[in-house]
């Protein structure tokens, strides 16, 4: 993040009022959803309405849940995150055009270029006096760019984990 300057506001993540949920597709049938618990960043941004804004958020590999213990370990082992050697999931951003953002996400040893899309949702002062902006992020990403390469085919021929992994993120920042 570039230093302050007078007329930028630094905002950090309000964790206990975001979610970074993810969703795959199992064996093409239905859809698992799963979601990372512990989470940090923050947005550096002039004026109110956030466009040019530049942000960074850190996801902590290991907080991954999808309510099954075992695919939860299996997700963190080596087919598919390896979080022993790679503990964090990195998005620092590049532009905001106040509905595309875009920028680097490293997943593993891997750093690609997304474009995700996000509908501003309004700031507000909450009982306390914090003052809060919500945003919903969305998009898609095929997960073998990341080295996420593990998958089976059923005996049917289906295939047990889709490539494409959609991104719902539902992010509330408080301004410091």
């Amino acid at each position: 993040m570039e230093a302050q300057t007078a007329s930028t506001a630094k905002w950090t993540i309000d964790p206990s009022h975001s979610e970074m949920v993810f969703k795959v597709k199992h064996m093409m049938i239905s859809t698992v959803t799963g979601r990372f618990e512990d989470f940090s960043g923050e947005l550096e941004a002039e004026g109110e309405d956030f466009s040019h804004g530049r942000a960074k958020i850190n996801i902590d590999v290991n907080s991954i849940t999808t309510n099954n213990k075992d695919r939860d370990a299996h997700l963190k082992s080596d087919d598919f995150f390896n979080a022993e050697s790679f503990p964090q999931i990195t998005f620092v951003s590049r532009s905001f055009d106040g509905n595309k953002l875009v920028g680097d996400l490293t997943i593993r040893d891997v750093t690609k270029e997304v474009s995700l899309d996000v509908d501003y949702q309004g700031t507000a002062v909450d009982p306390y006096g914090q003052t809060k902006a919500g945003f919903e992020v969305r998009g898609e990403i095929n997960r073998k760019d990341f080295n996420l390469k593990w998958n089976a085919v059923t005996e049917a021929g289906n295939i047990v984990v889709s490539d494409t992994v959609k991104l719902d993120l539902h992010v509330q920042f408080v301004k410091q």
